[in-house]
This record gives C-alpha cells, structure tokens and sequence, in this order.
C-alpha cells in the first residue's frame, strides 16, 4: 500500500464490512481468516483452512485471479506475496474472540 491512494485503507474497511466479511464467512473448508493492515504499508489476508489441499485449491484459484481482485483494484497494485505456511497451533484466550469487519472499535 506504499503507492496505494490516499484513504485507501478507509475503502479497505468499507469492501470488507460489506463485500469480503460474508463472502468468507461461507467459503467451505475455510477456519478462519484475518485481514491485517498497516496503514501506508500493507494490507493482508491470513487464511486457516481445514486441510492441506483445501488450502492448495483457494490459493490456486486466487493466484489465478489476483491481479484482478478487488483489494488489488482499490490498492492499485497486485500482492507483493501468496505463499503457504503451516499453523503449529492456535489458543482461544480468555477474551474469546468476535467475528467483526472492525476488530478494535
């Protein structure tokens, strides 16, 4: 998001809330996903799926249309990084945890 115009981070917000937020909370196969930024810099999406190869799928039907997609359209630029990692594990602390398109409000 370094050359990304300005209030894009705002724009990000909004195409979360209303667009990406519930189509991700149906994807099968998908545990969970994060979207992190850091305004200025970067803006991400982690994303935790039930297997390997549920995993393989997204990231191959992703890749394939991501100079595209709408975060690249709002940024102004493609990813910079998709690569897969392995989870060695999650906790749920003892604030549990919401699914919200703004986390910290």
């Amino acid at each position: 998001m370094t050359d990304a115009p300005d209030g894009v981070l705002e724009r990000l917000h909004a195409y979360v809330e209303d667009v990406s937020l519930p189509r991700f909370a149906g994807l099968d196969g998908l545990r969970y996903k994060t979207w992190r930024a850091r305004d200025g810099e970067w803006f991400e999406g982690t994303y935790v799926f039930v297997s390997t190869q549920a995993r393989a799928d997204f990231q191959a039907s992703f890749t394939a249309q991501a100079d595209s997609a709408p975060g690249t359209e709002l940024i102004g630029s493609p990813p910079v990084l998709i690569e897969a990692f392995e989870v060695v594990a999650a906790v749920r602390g003892p604030a549990g945890f919401r699914s919200s398109a703004r986390f910290e409000s």
